[in-house]
C-alpha cells in the first residue's frame, strides 16, 4: 500500500493542503476547496512536512512574484481522473503565467472543440491547483466563472499575475 504524505502551509490564499506520494505532488488544495478531499479520505495520511519543502519555497516565490512556473516533480499516476480530466490537466500546464484563455479555447487545444462544457468541468477537478493553473481559464465572456477555490481566490491569483507581470516590463 503506498503512503499518502501532506503537509499544510500558510499562503495569502489561507492555509493550503499539499499531498503527495514518493514519487511526487499529488494534490494542492485550499480551505473549503469544492473537490478536495473529504475528511474521511484523510485519514491515514501521514505529516511529513520536510518531503514539501521544496515546494513550499517555490509558492512562497510565486506569491512574492518571482517565480512564473513551477518546477516540483508530479506524481501524474496518482493523480487520479479519466483520460479526458487528464487531457485538459496537462493542457492547463501549457497557459503562460499572467494569460487567460477561455473554456472554449482550451476545448480547441485538446482537440475537442464542442466539449467546452466538459472541459469545464474537467478543469474543476483540477487537483493542483496552482501549480497546474486552471486559475488561467475564464468565461469567452472575459468574465471569471467558477473556482474550486472561490472565485475571490481566482481573482487574487489573476491579479498576482497580472500584477507581477506590468511590474516585469
Amino acid at each position: 500500500m503506498n503512503t499518502t504524505y501532506f503537509t499544510e502551509t500558510e499562503s495569502p490564499l489561507g492555509m493550503l493542503t499539499l499531498r503527495g506520494s514518493e514519487q511526487g505532488l499529488t494534490g494542492l488544495y485550499m480551505q473549503d476547496h469544492r473537490h478536495g478531499p473529504e475528511e474521511l479520505q484523510r485519514r491515514g495520511w501521514q505529516r511529513d512536512d520536510h518531503r514539501f519543502a521544496e515546494l513550499r519555497a517555490q509558492l512562497g516565490e510565486y506569491f512574492a512574484g518571482k517565480l512564473m512556473v513551477f518546477t516540483v516533480r508530479i506524481d501524474r499516476e496518482a493523480l487520479g481522473g479519466t483520460d479526458f480530466q487528464r487531457r485538459v490537466w496537462t493542457a492547463l500546464e501549457a497557459i503562460p503565467y499572467g494569460v487567460t484563455i477561455s473554456y472554449g479555447e482550451l476545448a480547441r487545444r485538446i482537440g475537442q472543440p464542442a466539449a467546452v462544457r466538459a472541459v469545464g468541468l474537467a478543469n474543476g477537478r483540477n487537483p493542483l491547483s496552482i501549480v497546474v493553473p486552471c486559475h488561467r481559464v475564464i468565461g469567452a465572456n472575459g468574465k471569471l466563472t467558477g473556482y474550486g477555490g472561490g472565485m475571490e481566490r481566482k481573482r487574487s491569483l489573476l491579479e498576482l499575475e497580472k500584477r507581477d507581470l506590468f511590474s516585469r516590463v
